[in-house]
């Protein structure tokens, strides 16, 4: 670990250069009262990653030598409550291989506060890509959107957890159109239930009556984030959300949408989006399966989601394995430390396969979803090499088989279904699968960041 530079005036960051073992910050992303968000350089792995440091503001300060000191010792309490969340959860988003939920490639602590390292997105929030691009939402949009979104948000259910911040500022529009859930709102409740400061904790319009109740979390279910994305679908529609819920509760100003009328939106999308805002939980759809059947959709599979893309190409979508789930006897929240309104980033999922006689660069191999947390090492003072996107490659191998890439045996065991993966930098390549009876071969072409399945 190392800091080059200083701190920026007004600003909480760490300085650009600054390097935790193999990860060197190279821009803020963004920065706000729960956290900061640094696009940064994997010197190990040749990536692009972006790494979330948990600094709620109001709590701590960063001293000369970039670690973080409480503001009074009154505060610790609440700090650590946030902070062993922040830890907790970042393991737990690790789990999902979602391709609609942010992925988690490692997590660690470090100058007295967490890390987390994800994956780079491109793309951004669907409250800039409503302002950036109006002329683009309309019904058609929104319905190609919900498949892939409800998906995300039915497997966080299916593991027993909540988002409780569905927003426009935590979806990401990729630059392929797929949607990215991000920042979950635990974090924020959490410290917001310690100060005594949880109504300024959620974001007005979206969060339903019962989050803002002492004893919410037994009321709370599927149908607090249903109420979320309703709220998103509103603001799409007739750019702002509904009225305040609390203030609902008192007098209900809501104007139904199946009343308004937007142009250009049938009844029955305007009639789930109204049943999802309801006041009382009971009377909005109680899962998200529910909710899809009313607006007449399917929810995506993994398999669907991931092969969004060009059409032309041998290179299939990756079936991701899934684990049986049940629903919890109670549904807890998923706490992502930092509520920083950002843009987190998407890779897009590309699909390229084309015979090459270029040269072939040899892969870096990692056949584990969850990688390591980081362990302090000196700093590397090398010169960086070209920023290169990494794909994750998977391959799916039968007993007995070995996967050789450019010649080289890759030291790998499969899955419970029979898959590997590998981390590839961009070039050609030849995969050969071999067995003591036969040998069968591919060449193919990685030109971008993204998830790819090659069948050989």
């Amino acid at each position: 670990m190392s800091g080059n530079g200083k701190i920026k005036p007004d600003s909480n960051s760490l300085p650009i250069g600054y390097r935790f073992n193999e990860f060197e910050i190279k821009e803020v992303i963004g920065e706000g009262g729960f956290g900061i968000v640094y696009r940064a350089y994997d010197h190990q792995l040749e990536r692009i990653i972006a790494i979330k440091e948990y600094i709620p503001s109001s709590l701590v300060m960063r001293n000369e030598d970039f670690t973080l000191s409480l503001r009074g010792e009154r505060f610790n309490r609440t700090f650590q409550a946030g902070l062993n969340s922040f830890i907790q959860e970042a393991r737990l988003l690790a789990r999902f291989s979602h391709p609609a939920l942010l992925r988690v490639l490692r997590f660690w602590r470090e100058n007295g506060t967490a890390y987390m390292g994800t994956q780079f997105y491109s793309g951004t929030t669907l409250k800039k890509f409503r302002t950036q691009h109006p002329e683009k939402i309309n019904e058609n949009w929104i319905r190609n959107l919900l498949p892939t979104l409800l998906s995300a948000i039915d497997t966080i259910h299916q593991e027993g957890y909540l988002h409780l911040d569905i927003s426009l500022d935590n979806i990401q529009i990729q630059e392929n159109q797929l949607p990215v859930l991000l920042d979950f709102g635990s974090a924020r409740k959490e410290i917001g239930n310690l100060s005594d400061e949880m109504g300024i904790m959620l974001k007005p319009g979206f969060a339903p009556i019962e989050q803002y109740t002492d004893n919410g979390d037994s009321e709370q279910g599927p149908w607090t984030d249903i109420y979320a994305l309703g709220a998103v679908l509103h603001t799409l529609i007739v750019g702002s959300p509904p009225p305040v819920s609390v203030v609902r509760s008192i007098e209900d100003g809501y104007q139904p949408l199946t009343e308004r009328r937007p142009k250009g939106y049938s009844l029955d999308l305007l009639d789930v989006i109204d049943r999802a805002l309801a006041l009382k939980p009971e009377d909005r759809p109680q899962t998200i399966s529910e909710m899809a059947e009313l607006l007449h959709l399917s929810i995506a599979s993994e398999h669907e989601i991931i092969g969004t893309g060009p059409a032309t190409t041998s290179l299939m979508p990756v079936v991701m394995p899934q684990e049986d789930t049940t629903y919890a006897s109670r549904l807890r929240p998923l706490m992502i430390g930092a509520g920083v309104t950002v843009v987190f980033i998407a890779g897009i999922i590309t699909w390229l396969n084309r015979d090459s006689s270029s040269p072939i660069p040899t892969p870096v191999v990692n056949n584990s979803i969850t990688a390591p947390v980081a362990e302090p090492q000196s700093a590397v003072t090398s010169t960086p090499a070209p920023i290169a996107p990494v794909a994750v490659v998977y391959f799916k191998l039968q007993t007995g088989e070995e996967l050789y890439i450019n010649d080289n045996k890759q030291n790998v065991t499969p899955n419970n279904n029979g898959f590997i993966y590998l981390n590839l930098s961009p070039g050609h390549y030849q995969a050969e699968i071999r067995t003591n009876k036969y040998q069968r071969q591919k060449k193919f072409t990685i030109e971008n960041a993204g998830t790819w399945l090659i069948n050989i």
